[in-house]
Order: structure tokens, then sequence, then C-alpha cells
């Protein structure tokens, strides 16, 4: 009984420390090495993200960085998902992988641990977890930043959004995953915080809107 333990514990270590990894790759800095672009980190909001890089003035770098941060999110919680029991673990595992994956975004080992603000790396994590919450959240982000053009705005509002979506399609609390549930709530929280410095440039009237920026 121990040894089984001992060996869900491990296999549960391992699934999470694989989950940071893959969220450590910070693809906004690699596409655009790759693609002989420069650093993201040294212009516009010197965030690694897609929308950063869109002000690059290469729409396929922007595009390209979306989808990758999005997928290095949705592959380990869809995997953990889907055979997850095959390896002795549960809905714990899908909640701490997920947690994993988005942090690794944020604090990446190998980028300084200085990463982006998650965004579409949350998406893709939601998408893992329930593809119905995924397509709420990415509704919510497409629709707000349509009618106003503000990226910070649309991540904002989905981000508050997300934990009500998760309840939505669970009505009975108990009947939910608590994990995955906190998990979500954890994400929503840490990307308000990564956040705040276009919160207070929204109230200031400050804030660029997708695609003011100029060509770095």
């Amino acid at each position: 009984m121990i040894g089984k333990m001992t060996m869900d514990s491990m296999i549960l270590v391992l699934l999470t420390l694989g989950g940071y990894l893959l969220g450590s790759l910070s693809f906004a800095v690699i596409v655009s090495r790759v693609m002989g672009l420069h650093d993201p980190r040294t212009y516009g909001s010197q965030n690694p993200g897609a929308t950063n890089v869109l002000r690059s003035g290469s729409k396929k770098a922007a595009v390209l960085t979306l989808l990758c941060d999005a997928l290095k999110g949705f592959l380990p919680v869809f995997v953990i998902k889907h055979f997850g029991t095959a390896w002795g673990v549960n809905d714990n595992a899908v909640a701490l992988v997920a947690l994993a994956a988005f942090m690794g975004h944020l604090w990446p080992v190998f980028f300084r641990f200085q990463g982006g603000k998650g965004v579409a790396t949350a998406a893709g994590v939601l998408f893992g977890i329930e593809p119905l919450l995924g397509l709420g959240v990415l509704t919510t982000w497409l629709t707000v930043a349509f009618v106003t053009r503000y990226s910070s705005l649309a991540a904002l509002l989905a981000a508050a959004a997300a934990p009500g979506y998760y309840l939505l399609g669970n009505p009975v609390l108990w009947s939910s995953s608590q994990a995955e549930l906190l998990a979500v709530l954890i994400m929503s929280c840490l990307l308000l915080w990564r956040h705040k410095g276009n919160i207070s440039r929204l109230l200031a009237g400050q804030e660029s809107r997708i695609g003011s920026g100029k060509k770095a």
C-alpha cells in the first residue's frame, strides 16, 4: 500500500514538473528568434506574449506565438484529463498540471523566470479542462476585444468570468471538481494581478488598442 502511494506520488510530481517545463517555453521569444525578429522583451510593453509580438509588424509571428502558447497549456491538461486514470491520478492531478503549465509561462525557468501574462496559456488550459469552458472564455475575449479593441480589457473580463463559467457547467458545486475550480480561481486571480499595470492605464485612458502599436 505504501509502495503504491509512493509510486502514485512520484508520477504526480513528474507530471506536474513536466507541465511546468512545457509551460516554461516562451514561444514569443522562440518564434521571434526563429523568424529573425527583435526580442519582444525589448519593445512595446516588453511582455513576451502574442499581443506584443504583433507590434513587431509580423502577424504570422503573433499567430504562431498565440497558438503555441495556447497549445502548451492545452496538451498537458488534455493528456492527464483523458489518460490520467491509467496512471493512477485523478482530478487533483489535472488541477496541479494545469497550474504548473500556467505558472511555467508566468515564471519560466528557461528565461530567468521572466514570463508573460498568461492569457493564451490560460485559454489553452481551460480548453483542456473543459472545451465548453474554454469556448465561453474565448468568446468573451473576442467579443470584448472586437467591441473595444482593448486586448487587456478583454483578458481581464474573460479571466473574471472563467470561474463563473466553470460553475455554470457544473451547477451543483459538490458535483464539480473542487480542485479544478480552485485551479481556475487561482489562474483568474493571477491573470488579474499580472494585468495591474494595464488596469491603471485603462483607468487613466492611456492603454493602447489592438493594432495601434508601431513596428519595432
